[in-house]
């Protein structure tokens, strides 16, 4: 089976409510769909969004790395011949890591399927079945309260809340999440980069002081402040999730040996797709670092991917993969099933997706 055509399309599905973090507000999922086609017909389908200000990645820039250095470098190429195909794929252009991501993808749901085999399975088939947390945006402390009880109602037990945008106002935040939850659910914090070291190590002691039970913090500062990171590791009890921080396997090394966080948050968008995350996870496990799998703001398609992989290793136990929760409408055919917070794999071979809403060119 060969690489015979690699074509890109475009979806735009609206979410349900904006999405808010401290770096941006987003209402619609709107990205860059590949479809690579083999010389016998079969389709593999891969999904980049376009996340600037963290990725640096456009629509634009997603569209000329594939069809201009991606497609041309591995076009022809044997789906079998994975090292050679990903080796080729990032070394024929720099970073483009979601553009990267979205080929990686369609390449192993296309390996996957000449071996009739589910891609968990694949890649190493630890479960069929992983539980995600939900996002509450950064808003008002009452639209937060109203949208964290909402994700509960809808059966989700664990909470991401975005913060980073006004200090010890989170805090807050957080206290008034706790009260109206309950003690059983779990609530994780993420700060998108927006506080400070020394005021994160502040606000997450003031987390701790008020007992609110916080099973991580995510980034707590900037995703290049190493010694920031290494700084509130060492001065809170509280867990923290390196995220922004670790694009490659190389950050993750560098990370886990200088104490810069407990936890790393493995993103396809940031590796640039499953075959430089599985080099994540191997580093992570042979350090004895947990790893959570999350995503950019996509739909079923590349977080069925994601899921893939987070169902097929036990080093990753945390899973922030809620993208198609957050969407008003789910306009592709098979995948993985979601319900609620579960998301169970089934028997299809590759990542599952039989139809994509996308007109190809």
């Amino acid at each position: 089976m060969k690489i015979a055509k690699i074509e890109l399309g475009e979806i735009q599905i609206p979410l349900v409510t904006p999405f808010k973090t401290a770096l941006r507000t987003v209402d619609s999922v709107n990205d860059i769909i590949v479809r690579i086609t083999s010389d016998d017909g079969q389709e593999g389908f891969g999904e980049a969004p376009a996340t600037a200000v963290i990725t640096g990645d456009t629509k634009g820039s997603i569209v000329t790395a594939v069809r201009d250095f991606i497609a041309p470098a591995v076009t022809g190429m044997d789906i079998e011949d994975m090292d050679g195909i990903m080796g080729r794929l990032h070394k024929c252009i720099v970073k483009n890591t979601s553009a990267k991501a979205a080929v990686d993808m369609a390449v192993y749901d296309l390996y996957a399927k000449s071996l009739n085999k589910p891609l968990y399975k694949v890649l190493g088939g630890n479960r069929d079945t992983i539980e995600t947390d939900i996002t509450i945006s950064v808003n008002g402390i009452e639209e937060m309260v109203r949208d964290s009880l909402k994700g509960v109602e809808q059966g989700f037990r664990i909470l991401k809340v975005k913060v980073g945008k006004e200090g010890l106002k989170d805090v807050e935040r957080i206290a008034a999440i706790r009260q109206a939850v309950g003690k059983d659910i779990v609530i994780r914090v993420d700060a998108n980069q927006g506080w400070q070291p020394k005021d994160a190590v502040r606000i997450i002691r003031a987390m701790e002081d008020k007992g609110l039970d916080i099973d991580l913090v995510e980034q707590p500062v900037d995703a290049h402040n190493f010694e920031g990171m290494k700084y509130v590791t060492s001065n809170v009890f509280t867990p923290i999730l390196a995220d922004e921080s670790v694009f490659s396997p190389q950050d993750a090394i560098r990370l886990i040996q200088e104490g810069g966080a407990d936890l790393i948050n493995i993103k396809l968008m940031k590796t640039g797709g499953i075959y430089e995350a599985l080099k994540i996870c191997g580093i992570a496990e042979s350090f004895g670092v947990e790893c959570m799998t999350g995503c950019m703001l996509e739909s079923k398609l590349a977080v069925s991917a994601a899921a893939h992989l987070a169902a097929a290793k036990g080093v990753i136990t945390r899973h922030d993969l809620d993208g198609p929760a957050l969407c008003k409408t789910d306009p592709y055919e098979g995948g993985p099933l979601y319900a609620g917070a579960e998301i169970r794999m089934t028997e299809a071979p590759g990542i599952g997706i039989t139809k994509v809403p996308a007109v190809f060119a």
